[in-house]
């Protein structure tokens, strides 16, 4: 049971993503504009039946989708005729199945492939981001070799998390601000601060430098873990150390339960401050 469900559970994500992938393409192709939500929540629905009969799972598919679309279906009656015409193929004409060349199957699917693949990228590889043009090369790549849709699809969603964490690690928008009598430094963030980031927003202050009195302003920025905590929390060791006074303002109550001598830094304004949540085991203990 240990093994069965952490597997079940990444074939629902995979297979909920396929079927909004197939949503998305659909729309693109007959210019409407299906409910996601419905069409998950229905989705999980017919699988979690589909488990008290020992069935199989399934989800919507871009062949077969493509299929429907280029003979003109745009209804749900399409699939719903198509699942039940398999059903009477496969239990009652195996022999008629049996008789369909192998060549012409691959013929129809080489057909599918050349109608789902989206030619015109090709044409911008060269104009869109580096980033971007890597995760549809490496995806492509992936679904070529291992012939797994599935694969391909759980393959994009690691490598596009892991480009979209390098690329919000790599900036961190602030305004630095010294008063007029160079007494207060104020440095106001407008970037989110999270585990990616860390390093980057350590590399912001300069403590030999600044003024005895520091203000960190929250207000256009959010933390969002454990990560971005322990940051904050070296920080102000290190101005404390430095026999400097560091002021945080506009955190979260969250972020004030979790940093150290929260009571002593952090300047508390019930009106301005935000209301958020930060992904910290901490707060469930």
């Amino acid at each position: 049971m240990k093994i069965v469900f952490p597997y079940s559970l990444i074939l629902a994500i995979i297979w909920l993503t396929e079927s909004l992938m197939t949503l998305t393409l659909i729309d693109e192709l007959t210019e409407t504009r299906w409910k996601a939500n419905k069409e998950a929540i229905w989705q999980w629905i017919a699988n979690m039946t589909c488990g008290f009969f020992w069935a199989m799972w399934g989800c919507a598919m871009i062949g077969q989708s493509m299929i429907n679309i280029s003979n003109g279906w745009r209804k749900r009656l399409s699939g719903i005729s198509a699942s039940i015409f398999l059903i009477l193929f496969v239990v009652f004409g195996t022999s008629l199945i049996m008789k369909i060349p192998l060549a012409a199957l691959v013929w129809l699917m080489f057909m599918v492939v050349i109608g789902t693949f989206a030619w015109p990228t090709l044409k911008m590889l060269n104009k869109i981001p580096k980033s971007d043009a890597f995760v549809i090369i490496s995806v492509t790549l992936i679904t070529a070799i291992s012939h797994d849709l599935a694969l391909a699809v759980i393959s994009w969603i690691i490598i596009s998390a892991l480009v979209f964490a390098w690329q919000k690690s790599q900036e961190i928008n602030f305004t630095k601000i010294i008063s007029k009598d160079w007494k207060i430094t104020t440095y106001k963030l407008d970037w989110p601060i999270f585990f990616a980031s860390v390093s980057r927003f350590k590399e912001i202050f300069n403590l030999k430098n600044d003024t005895k009195e520091v203000i960190i302003d929250f207000e256009k920025s959010k933390v969002m873990d454990h990560s971005a905590i322990e940051a904050i929390n070296s920080l102000t060791d290190k101005y404390r150390k430095s026999w400097k006074k560091l002021h945080l303002k506009h955190l979260s109550a969250d972020c004030r339960k979790l940093i150290k001598n929260a009571d002593k830094i952090i300047d508390v304004n019930i009106i301005e401050d935000p209301k958020y949540f930060v992904s910290d085991n901490k707060l469930a203990s």
